[in-house]
């Protein structure tokens, strides 16, 4: 302890919110070796370090917590924490429910070792936008997946095809249980981890991407027939605003929604004009 006294002082922001998961940056400036009086939470949580340590005391276990190795807290279980270095800053995943823990199929450790690929998801996790519905819970998933995984060679092989079949179709069809990748899940009656990798293995490319990659498809389509409002282009087509349709658009096909719909509104002006020009043509030569 370094002058007896015992101060905590944190600052939590939400980064992201979902009915299944919740991401909070948190700051600790606590300074103290005492341990805090003992703490629990309703909910699975996991947390990693992005800088600076800290001691965490589990039914008797003790851990220090840095960048290399994070924490899993089951729901209901007492902890203490010590800062006898000083403060941290870290990200806590809360997990409601077991939508996102089924189906992981690893051991569940307080400690969780973190390697490199494991510290580059966590921090890729607080820099994305993405739809928290679909990318979002593929994010937590995967970093879910890293972080509770055995050894490589004991990774779970991915699902037959027709999961795969059957996820693409839910979301072609506009079914119900494709408003989020947790009840795509659901109405497969499978795990969002398991249909997560079986997708990716099989189709090359994410749920979220998939998605996206229709969303698109629609969006060209009733531009194409002659759709000129964008903002209610956007609702319909599930956008949580008119910004994250066009960051989509543009990832997707390097234009925004206001020039796709310009693109396409002057080939049809021009494919209705060159008829004109050839009728003009023909009385002239006649």
């Amino acid at each position: 302890m370094r002058d007896g006294s015992f101060r905590c002082v944190r600052i939590t922001r939400r980064v992201v919110a979902n009915p299944h998961f919740v991401i909070r940056a948190v700051e600790c400036t606590d300074d103290h070796a005492r341990w805090s009086p003992p703490e629990t939470t309703s909910a699975a949580q996991m947390v990693l370090v992005r800088r600076g340590r800290f001691q965490l005391d589990s039914h008797g276990r003790r851990v220090t917590v840095d960048p290399t190795t994070g924490y899993l807290h089951p729901p209901g279980h007492e902890t203490r924490f010590a800062h006898p270095a000083g403060g941290d800053m870290c990200t806590s995943i809360t997990l409601p429910g077991d939508a996102l823990m089924a189906g992981v199929e690893a051991a569940r450790p307080l400690a969780v070792r973190v390697d490199a690929r494991l510290e580059l998801a966590h921090r890729t996790l607080l820099r994305t936008d993405a739809d928290p519905a679909f990318a979002g819970v593929e994010a937590v998933v995967d970093l879910l997946r890293l972080a509770l995984r055995r050894q490589p060679e004991e990774t779970p092989a991915p699902g037959r095809h027709d999961l795969a079949d059957r996820a693409r179709d839910a979301m072609l069809a506009d079914e119900r249980g494709g408003t989020s990748l947790v009840a795509l899940a659901h109405l497969l009656e499978t795990s969002p981890s398991h249909l997560s990798r079986t997708f990716r293995h099989h189709e090359g490319m994410t749920i979220s991407r998939y998605r996206n990659r229709v969303r698109i498809s629609r969006a060209l389509q009733r531009i194409d027939e002659g759709e000129t409002n964008l903002a209610s282009l956007t609702f319909a087509l599930g956008f949580s605003d008119q910004a994250h349709f066009t960051r989509t658009m543009r990832r997707e096909l390097g234009h925004t929604p206001g020039r796709v719909r310009a693109l396409l509104t002057v080939n049809v002006e021009t494919s209705t004009a060159q008829p004109r020009a050839s009728r003009t043509a023909r009385s002239r030569s006649a």
